[in-house]
């Protein structure tokens, strides 16, 4: 089971690596972005719509690392009182009463979302703007799926400290 959990937080930690490239990325494409449309007047359709697109990358995956590295919120001022068991305990029942089903409702609707993107060949409605709507939409639920692969590893880390806490 530990092999499992460290296999799953391996995986979401090179998935951090990643989500942490494209923030890098979009903050240089922002900073391109003003430096362009304040020094020349010149802005690009293209360039502002590939900074919402890394912005949605970054948000859409970061919900799995931030469950991962305990930076999602609770009601900390509870939490906080709580032995490391409850803790434990509360982390397993949340994330299988609430992340998962909330996770499994996103992926299940938003198939037919991206399908129909896909379909249709969608683009940018804007001139200049970037083709292929369909990928971006497409991160939708595969940034879920990862999020419920993220949960597992949650709910093994917090079975092994449930168990540890009882030594």
């Amino acid at each position: 089971m530990q092999r499992v959990e460290k296999f799953i937080n391996k995986t979401v930690d090179i998935l951090g690596s990643i989500i942490a490239f494209c923030l890098l990325l979009m903050v240089l494409n922002v900073s391109f972005d003003v430096l362009m449309r304040y020094l020349f007047h010149n802005s690009s359709v293209g360039m502002q719509e590939m900074e919402w697109h890394l912005f949605a990358v970054v948000f859409l995956f970061g919900i799995s690392i931030a469950l991962k590295d305990e930076g999602h919120v609770r009601v900390d001022f509870l939490y906080e009182r709580f032995s490391p068991r409850r803790k434990a305990l509360i982390n397993i029942l949340g994330t299988l009463c609430f992340v998962i089903p909330f996770a499994l409702l996103i992926i299940s609707g938003s198939f037919e979302f991206v399908y129909d993107a896909f379909s249709t060949q969608e683009i940018s409605e804007d001139p200049g703007g970037l083709p292929y709507r369909w990928l971006i939409k497409g991160m939708i639920p595969l940034s879920f799926t990862v999020l419920l692969f993220s949960s597992c590893g949650y709910i093994l880390k917090n079975i092994r400290l449930y168990r540890e806490a009882d030594k």
